[in-house]
């Protein structure tokens, strides 16, 4: 469990920074599988080099625990699951006054949640989702060193397998013209749909280890923030054993919060901003 995983680092770390000041309103959810006592660290600028390490021990330790845990979800409660994520982003509000969005393209061997019925409604030439047409935006992973893009795509068949089989686009169209880039596009998207390892209810969220995600959101907002565009709500997608009991997630300066998750059971916004979104569905 994580609780043995990670109790024997708690000692070495530094308190926490105060989890954010705005407390989430929770929708019908499961209850937590992990109850561990909170941890605390401090800014990544201000740790130790020694402290900085036990961070990364204690994000392996969450990491490997999760991992086991989505394991033993069996094939029937993954799908049950993801229909019924996909399901209440497709029928939510927000999401069909959404204009622009960025998604992920889910991988069954990383055990993500499905993102493909979110993909077909999109991209289906007879969908408008009560009128509003969307342009939608996917990654594309450029090196080893956190760069990542995100592709303008109009149809499945812009995907391609990368070296770990997981579809990206290619970085020409059909008619080999560059594909629109996110952070060249002259209107902002108003939506980004992220996975991960693990969460909990006040938007910290546990990415795989690589950093492109907090890297490429970094750079869109700081984007946002220059042309004076709206921030983008970001949403999580989540099964019911990756959310975790505030405290467990260490978080730096790097690691970028979620505005809210979308479970099996409802939506939990957390930010005010999603507050206000989901307060008027």
């Amino acid at each position: 469990m994580i609780k043995n995983a990670v109790s024997s680092l708690m000692v070495r770390l530094l308190h926490l920074p105060p989890a954010p000041t705005y407390r989430p309103l929770l929708l019908p959810l499961h209850p937590p599988r992990f109850r561990v006592a909170a941890s605390a660290l401090p800014p990544l600028a201000a740790m130790s080099t020694t402290a900085q390490q036990a961070v990364a021990d204690q994000k392996r330790a969450v990491r490997s625990d999760v991992r086991r845990a989505l394991k033993a979800l069996s094939p029937d409660q993954r799908a049950s699951e993801d229909l019924a994520i996909q399901s209440n982003i497709l029928n939510s509000s927000w999401f069909k006054a959404s204009k622009r969005l960025c998604a992920y393209i889910s991988c069954a061997q990383l055990r993500e949640v499905d993102t493909a019925k979110i993909l077909k409604e999109v991209l289906s030439p007879n969908s408008e989702h009560d009128g509003q047409a969307k342009d939608i935006y996917v990654p594309r992973v450029e090196d080893k060193n956190r760069n990542m893009r995100m592709f303008k795509i109009t149809t499945m068949d812009d995907l391609i397998k990368n070296s770990m089989n997981i579809l990206e686009p290619s970085p020409l169209d059909a008619s080999g013209n560059a594909r629109e880039d996110v952070l060249s596009a002259s209107s902002p998207v108003d939506l980004l749909l992220l996975p991960g390892l693990a969460f909990d209810r006040t938007g910290r969220r546990l990415g795989r280890g690589g950093g492109y995600y907090d890297t490429f959101l970094m750079r869109y907002q700081e984007l946002a923030k220059e042309k004076g565009w709206s921030q983008p709500l970001l949403v999580a997608l989540s099964y019911s054993a990756q959310i975790l009991d505030e405290g467990i997630i260490p978080v730096n300066s790097t690691d970028v919060p979620i505005d809210a998750l979308v479970t099996s059971s409802g939506i939990i916004p957390i930010s005010p901003a999603a507050l206000e979104r989901v307060q008027r569905s």
